[in-house]
């Protein structure tokens, strides 16, 4: 694919060996780079990111699925930056394509973001896709998935379903995994940003983690 051919072009040329071993021992060795901070990143990515120069939203699949193919962790940074792009445009069907990015190259840093970026809009466009989704990715054994169905909801600010919240929290507290129990808090503490009251007779009420608990805890210590 020639949009994917000149970016990679672009990658190579601004590469950098000794940044690339620190950004890759960052990720505990799972994941190759180019070596290029997060700043200049964008700033390179941002022509391939402009309106008039994007692929047609039929290619998106296509093109997730190919830079995620690639070892380098820089495609799978601008995936993600690329599948944002067409929000507007999301339709039932993408929702798998999200799934896939989430159940492939797995890790903390584009966990994150797929599921507050892509998927939290994909629920918010197609409400009737949330539940049976969250129910079948909470069975998995996967604490990836289970992440996901946490974290959505992150950037929803008074807009979360605290029902659906409470449902994902008591079914995924009790976990021993760190990335779960530090997603339960990160949600928390988001939620008391809004809704301080709720988030504290929560946690008085549920048997949470230390680490959730702290986690959660932290802005409700300044009210």
């Amino acid at each position: 694919m020639e949009y994917i051919d000149e970016l990679e072009q672009v990658f190579k040329e601004h590469s950098n060996e000794g940044i690339a071993i620190q950004q890759k021992a960052y990720l505990k060795g799972q994941f190759e780079f180019y070596g290029i901070k997060s700043p200049l990143r964008r700033e390179l990515a941002r022509p391939f990111l402009i309106k008039a120069y994007l692929p047609p939203k039929s290619e998106l699949k296509n093109l997730c699925t190919s830079l995620w193919a690639k070892p380098q962790r820089d495609f799978h940074y601008f995936a993600i930056d690329l599948a944002i792009k067409y929000k507007k445009d999301y339709e039932t069907s993408d929702l798998p394509l999200w799934e896939h990015l989430a159940l492939h190259n797995s890790w903390w840093d584009t966990i994150d973001f797929i599921s507050s970026k892509l998927m939290g809009q994909q629920f918010l466009t197609y409400p009737e896709q949330r539940d049976p989704f969250i129910e079948k990715w909470l069975k998995q054994d996967n604490i990836w998935m289970k992440r996901c169905c946490i974290l959505f909801q992150l950037k929803y600010k008074e807009k979360m379903d605290l029902d659906c919240l409470s449902y994902v929290i008591n079914k995924t507290t009790g976990s021993k995994e760190f990335f779960i129990n530090k997603a339960i808090g990160w949600i928390l503490r988001e939620r008391s940003k809004y809704d301080p009251n709720w988030v504290h007779a929560f946690i008085e009420k549920t048997k949470l983690s230390p680490l959730s608990k702290r986690e959660a805890s932290k802005y409700l210590k300044n009210q």
